[in-house]
């Protein structure tokens, strides 16, 4: 099994629902993995594996999207990835916002969406 990974992807983005969220924006941090067979595939040709630069294309462009929670822009991330490599067997994305709107709070909160494909 192959994993494919992105850590530590930074996004200015204007999910939430709070009214200073969708106003003000907040900073997230995005970590992805992308795991597939890789027994019947060459290393020969880009077109044989999973792009880490349209990864991040992906994740990018579904950022800039606002939307009210994190679960369903993860949810839409993973079925864009595996729209585009029908081959991915796994994907594990996690979205931290780094300011949340909580009283006191110091630290991240987040979500973290695990989805195995058995096809």
């Amino acid at each position: 099994m192959l994993t494919v990974q992105l850590a530590d992807l930074r996004f200015q983005a204007f999910h939430g629902i709070y009214e200073e969220e969708k106003i003000n924006g907040s900073e997230y941090e995005v970590h992805l993995q992308v795991k597939y067979e890789e027994k019947k595939i060459k290393f020969t040709d880009i077109k044989n594996v999973i792009d880490y630069v349209e990864l991040y294309k992906i994740v990018k462009k579904r950022m800039a999207a606002p939307t009210p929670l994190l679960e369903e822009v993860a949810e839409s991330i993973i079925r864009k990835i595996r729209h585009e490599y029908s081959f991915a067997k796994e994907v594990i994305i996690t979205i931290f916002k780094l300011q949340p709107p909580i009283e006191d709070f110091n630290g991240k909160v987040g979500v973290t969406l695990h989805k195995k494909f058995d096809d």
